[in-house]
């Protein structure tokens, strides 16, 4: 079996190993730019030298965003900030991952430090757009339903949202379809009480996320992977569950998603989740099990020896983590003297490294598409 070291190739991509940036939210931005801190942030993370690393969710559309302070890509000005972290990036040898993100009924709230719940029209707020006008708990905005021709332009802005990426010189989409989100809201019966051709049926709550996995499909080169952030439970008994996800996962490996970020939770306020090491590992399992599609595995993973045997017991495909890297930025590097593996490192630390590391090597990128013009720098 393959170890949390072995490459891992999705595509016309090859991973260098199976450690991956998972998206972490910084509420750090204005206007959606892209700013010193997320040059910093992700610069730190990648000279820790993961097989992949991801922007926080990116949105799509300004109504989109979780809170004011919310990275997006909704404009063609966003991509000029993207491209020179992507060019960072890729001079450590790191491929950028870009996830793509619409709130839904869960937008227009605090960043966690500056309060809770909904954030009001004059402290910079608006008003969420959902499959219905539930709101996500008391506290949160309630939301306007979206129509169906304005839920044609939610699709359409995801692809001009990959259109972007693609131009700023990202390897990878993930569309975030997790969390109570947008797209989550409209897979879970909870959440999703519409009578028309998006709600009611399983087929039709699978509609909004498939038609944009389509539309993403369309837009995004063919030799660059595709992932999808799943929620595979709401916990709650009448929701959304393991086994309405692994059917949207079959689906989606039609569609040419290469790999299922396997999470859960987000879409019910009071939800009792069994939180613990590694709890979310089983859906990776069961969906890599039963669907036959990469999966990584989430969740409370925090020792190279766990993510480790997530992999070589193929229980997963690789491991994203979060809020370990926030404590260790260099967690690969660490990991991989734990584990025995040899691992480049870059020049200006290599007098810290083990005896007889090499210096890790830029990427060298491929023109993005035929006569597009378009480079990722390195």
């Amino acid at each position: 079996m393959p170890h949390l070291f072995d490459s891992l190739t999705l595509r016309g991509l090859t991973l260098s190993n199976r450690l991956l940036v998972s998206p972490m939210c910084q509420y750090s931005s204005q206007d959606g730019l892209a700013n010193d801190w997320h040059f910093v942030h992700l610069g730190s993370r990648a000279v820790g030298g993961p097989g992949l690393l991801f922007t926080e969710a990116s949105a799509v559309t300004a109504d989109g965003r979780i809170s004011p302070e919310d990275l997006g890509i909704w404009s063609d000005q966003h991509t000029a900030p993207l491209q020179r972290i992507v060019a960072f990036l890729h001079a450590q040898g790191v491929p950028a991952g870009m996830q793509l993100a619409h709130a839904g009924r869960k937008g227009s709230t605090f960043r966690p430090w500056s309060g809770h719940g909904g954030v009001s029209l004059s402290e910079g707020g608006w008003q969420p757009v959902g499959p219905t006008d539930q709101p996500f708990a008391d506290n949160y905005p309630v939301p306007r339903a979206l129509s169906v021709s304005e839920i044609k332009g939610v699709i359409r802005a995801f692809a001009d949202a990959a259109r972007r990426a693609r131009a700023a010189g990202f390897d990878v989409l993930e569309l975030h379809a997790a969390h109570g989100y947008l797209i989550h809201e409209f897979l879970s019966p909870l959440s999703n009480t519409r009578t028309d051709e998006y709600g009611g049926s399983l087929d039709n709550r699978l509609r909004l996320c498939l038609e944009i996995v389509d539309a993403l499909r369309r837009d995004w080169p063919d030799r660059s992977p595709l992932f999808v952030r799943i929620s595979a439970t709401d916990w709650t008994p009448g929701g959304w569950d393991v086994d309405e996800a692994v059917e949207l996962c079959r689906r989606l490996r039609e569609r040419g998603v290469d790999l299922i970020d396997c999470s859960s939770g987000g879409n019910v306020a009071r939800a009792e989740i069994p939180v613990g090491p590694g709890y979310q590992v089983p859906f990776a399992e069961r969906i890599r099990r039963e669907t036959g599609i990469a999966t990584g595995a989430v969740g409370l993973i925090t020792s190279p020896t766990q993510a480790d045997e997530i992999v070589r017991d193929g229980r997963a495909d690789c491991v994203l983590l979060a809020r370990e890297l926030l404590r260790d930025p260099y967690f690969p590097l660490r990991a991989a003297r734990e584990l025995g593996h040899p691992v480049s490192w870059p020049s200006q630390y290599l007098r810290a490294a083990p005896v007889g590391a090499a210096a890790r090597q830029p990427r060298v990128d491929q023109e993005l598409d035929a006569g597009s013009g378009l480079r990722a720098k390195a």
